[in-house]
């Protein structure tokens, strides 16, 4: 009882300290909120990053290859030019995998390039088309939010139809509905009938689906030359269940090398790639921002430290005579020690807390502004409120320790 009724005593005397002492408890959380908002900041972020990027290698399939001429990782041991002189995936390609492939369900050829859109007075410079073939919607994850995906008599006859995504939707119709209008591509009228649900920004794959217009890879042709050694194509395969993805790999690689002739002796000259190329680039991207975080965030953090230390030095000094008076009427060294260590804590965490309002408060205008899924997560709270008590200990601790081994008379009859 009597423990708890010094943690009590203590806790109040740092209490009233802060109520009293208002420039002085501001200038010692400022530093702290600073810092605690530049690490956490980091962190959410970093968070809201990653989970992005997960989400999306996640829509790629994870029993997926994507045959094509660009590599998602480079050999060093393959020069780039060599890379650039390679052929472009072919409709060739794709019916020879569709032919020999045992391990595979299924599999599509698509083609991506950019062309003008208009829509009456409204236009989309530049704007991401995909050509797609059948069993594309068995592969790439998306929802339809309006209208309709193309029917296998679409896709396969190459109609002139459309399925656009949610901000080319809002940027060219604006408030009109979209579904059943005609688009001009390249001079060519298409009938829009379905709107890909918003995903959100922060998709690395495919450019995400937002500001993509998607159509028949027969009526592609129409539009793009296929036969352009730079164009991007690309053959999507997805593995039977059981197969592992290094397996369907595998066979891919050896069925094109027989379809292209390749000699036992001579490289590939196409690329097999998988989402978990993209998962290992990104985990030492990540690590590296991380470590930026607790860098840039770790300065502040120090000079907030030192400016508790500073502020506590002068608040012992300034209750010198009291903490004599405390000391002849029985108060125990551990007693100051805590009295003063709870004054700093309670600063830090303040300042902390502090902090990650600004940062919830940021996050919100962000979500609102953009349209993002950033949050502050309940881990990156406790860790601010973590940071926040250490800092809080390990800065009160000189002065704390130095007021616990006053000598009472002298310090009853320290005087300015």
């Amino acid at each position: 009882m009597i423990f708890f009724r010094l943690i009590r005593e203590g806790f109040l005397f740092a209490i009233n300290s802060i109520v009293v002492n208002k420039l002085r408890t501001f200038l010692s959380l400022f530093g702290i909120t600073i810092g605690i908002f530049a690490i956490i900041s980091v962190f959410t972020v970093l968070d809201w990053m990653e989970s992005s990027v997960h989400e999306s290698i996640a829509s790629m399939g994870d029993d997926v290859i994507y045959v094509q001429k660009m590599p998602w990782s480079f050999d060093p041991n393959i020069a780039w030019w060599d890379i650039i002189a390679w052929p472009v995936v072919t409709i060739d390609d794709y019916e020879s995998l569709l032919r020999n492939s045992t391990k595979s369900e299924t599999a599509s050829f698509s083609v991506m390039f950019t062309r003008n859109l208009k829509y009456r007075d409204n236009a989309v410079n530049d704007a991401y088309i995909w050509g797609v073939s059948d069993a594309f919607d068995e592969i790439r994850s998306f929802d339809i939010a309006r209208g309709r995906y193309f029917s296998p008599n679409e896709l396969a006859g190459g109609y002139r139809v459309a399925v656009i995504g949610k901000v080319t939707a809002e940027t060219i119709f604006e408030d009109t509905d979209p579904i059943g209008k005609d688009i001009i591509i390249s001079g060519y009228k298409t009938r829009v009938i379905g709107v890909f649900k918003k995903e959100g920004q922060g998709g690395i794959s495919d450019s995400g689906m937002d500001e993509m217009t998607v159509i028949p890879v027969n009526y592609a042709k129409r539009v793009v030359n296929m036969r352009n050694p730079f164009i991007n194509t690309n053959i999507m395969i997805k593995a039977r269940e059981g197969i592992a993805v290094q397996e369907l790999s595998d066979e891919a690689t050896m069925i094109l090398r027989a379809s292209r002739r390749i000699k036992p002796d001579e490289i590939n000259n196409f690329s097999v790639n998988r989402a978990s190329l993209l998962t290992q680039g990104f985990e030492a991207f990540f690590s590296g921002i991380n470590v930026g975080g607790w860098i840039i965030g770790g300065f502040s953090i120090l000079v907030g430290g030192f400016g508790i230390a500073n502020i506590m030095f002068v608040s012992v000094r300034e209750r010198t005579h009291i903490i004599g008076i405390q000391m002849a009427v029985g108060a125990k060294r551990a007693f100051i020690l805590w009295q003063f260590l709870y004054e700093s804590i309670l600063l830090s965490v303040t300042g902390g807390i502090l902090g990650l309002i600004f940062i919830f408060i940021g996050t919100g205008v962000v979500n609102y502004i953009w349209e993002m899924n950033m949050h502050l997560t309940a881990g990156n709270i406790f860790l601010g409120v973590m940071i926040s008590a250490v800092i809080g200990m390990i800065a009160g601790y000189a002065p704390a320790y130095s007021a616990s081994r006053m000598n009472p008379v002298d310090a009853i009859g320290f005087s300015f």
